[in-house]
């Protein structure tokens, strides 16, 4: 896994979303980082450990390859707008639900 800085995460993003643009997917996965590199232990004296500042780890994969990035407090705004335009960019191949199945379905369980 390629840890990378914020802005080349986006660009090698970008990438993944159009090598997969006709088929495969890309998988996204967001979660709270305290910067520990290493497991907390089960038993015996745990370390303290005083997280300084909350981040967040992004990753994101196809299959094959593999990138992520920690994001600050501080890079959160500018981040997540230049986020969320190129999740909207590149969200165009979703199908849309069949709203007629829905329907016949509910008529049938009644």
């Amino acid at each position: 896994m390629v840890l990378l800085e914020n802005d080349s995460f986006l660009t090698e993003l970008t990438r993944l979303f159009q090598k997969c643009r006709t088929s495969g997917s890309v998988y996204i996965t967001l979660k709270k980082y305290d910067g520990r590199t290493k497991p907390v232990p089960r038993k015996g004296n745990p370390e303290t450990f005083d997280p300084v500042d909350n981040k967040c780890l992004l990753r994101a994969t196809d299959g094959k390859k593999k990138i992520s990035t920690v994001v600050s407090t501080k890079e959160v705004i500018k981040f997540q707008m230049a986020y969320s335009n190129l999740l909207r960019a590149h969200m165009d191949g979703l199908k849309k639900k069949d709203k007629k199945s829905k329907s016949k379905k509910t008529k049938a369980t009644q």
